[in-house]
């Protein structure tokens, strides 16, 4: 943040005084909210736009697209940091991520906010989720993997992903190993899978062969816009398969509860919702709807508009205290 300066003026009187001192403490506070940032830097990076098919048959040649990543690296200024990248759902970087930033970085780990769509010409897929493949953000965290594990002041053994709704599925995807192979760097993968609020609903092929890094899954038991069950049962997969896996439910709470800007509940009218699909992979890479046998788009008529968006404040107090001790944990902080 650049800050410039310009000349103070004192009002008069103490009801001026009084509104004076407000703004000052508020300017006060945002400084102090970044106080904690040592150095911004902005990184473009390589990525390819696949259609969900293409990634599922290994196809490594899609369109090419350049995208960017915003990259926060801490104080105290010091070399190997942790970092955490961070994916964003379907309306794009919300400001809410920035919240999400200051919290690691007052735990002295970088982030790394990825942008999949601006590069891509895309606002928002709320609307119309058939602009962007379901799977090709994966490939963009791979991509950012392979660029922050060569950062000179990052640790390539402490770099864990997070995501929110479709960024929150490709985190959680991200962890299978069979798309690893297919799409991921050789000898680097994430250190944790830190999904919010993911679509659980498409069962692929060798799904439960995951990561044996810990993967947790966050979501609001009252979410209708992608709703927890299919993630409970992909859990139970997961943890039969022996697994470091857990899902960890918020009573009450809808989709993005972690946003403080829907403390009034929004209805989002178009939005697009599988709440009511179930989706798996056939023998040839489709993604097709369980019931027509036919590959899916978001024209079936399992596809429901209108889903909840609301913020809840104890779960989001409580999530964030989790998620700071899974990292706490796992990048082996002081």
């Amino acid at each position: 943040m650049i800050l410039k300066s310009s000349p103070v003026k004192f009002p008069v009187g103490s009801q001026s005084l009084t509104q004076w001192f407000l703004c000052l403490t508020a300017l006060l506070i945002a400084i102090s909210a970044h106080a904690q940032t040592a150095r911004i830097e902005i990184h473009a990076l390589r990525s390819t736009t696949l259609t969900d098919e293409q990634f599922l048959n290994g196809v490594k040649k899609g369109q090419p697209v350049t995208i960017a990543g915003e990259l926060r690296l801490p104080r105290p200024w010091t070399d190997r940091m942790p970092v955490v990248v961070i994916l964003h759902g379907s309306g794009g970087v919300p400001p809410r991520t920035d919240r999400w930033a200051q919290e690691f970085l007052s735990m002295g780990i970088a982030t790394f906010v990825l942008d999949s769509f601006t590069g891509r010409g895309i606002s928002g897929t709320s609307a119309d989720q058939d602009q962007l493949g379901r799977l090709a953000m994966i490939v963009d965290a791979y991509r950012a993997l392979e660029l922050l594990a060569l950062h000179p002041r990052l640790d390539p053994e402490r770099i864990a992903l997070i995501g929110f709704s479709r960024g929150g599925q490709a985190a959680l995807y991200a962890s299978v190993r069979r798309f690893q192979k297919m799409h991921g760097p050789q000898r680097l993968e994430f250190t944790a899978y830190i999904p919010f609020y993911a679509a659980c609903n498409t069962r692929f092929r060798e799904d439960e062969n995951v990561t044996d890094k810990p993967i947790r899954i966050h979501h609001g038991s009252a979410d209708d816009y992608v709703p927890v069950a299919p993630c409970r049962s992909y859990v139970a997969r997961l943890k039969a398969a022996g697994k470091d896996v857990a899902l960890t439910e918020y009573p009450g709470a809808h989709h993005a509860f972690d946003d403080p800007a829907l403390e009034e509940p929004v209805r989002a009218e178009r939005s697009q919702s599988t709440r009511n699909c179930a989706l798996h992979e056939d023998a040839s890479g489709r993604v097709v709807n369980s019931k027509t046998g036919q590959r899916f788009d978001h024209k079936d008529a399992c596809v429901q508009l209108g889903p909840m968006l609301a913020y809840n404040a104890e779960a989001h107090a409580a999530a964030v205290k989790a998620v700071k001790e899974l990292l706490n944990a796992t990048f082996r902080l002081r």
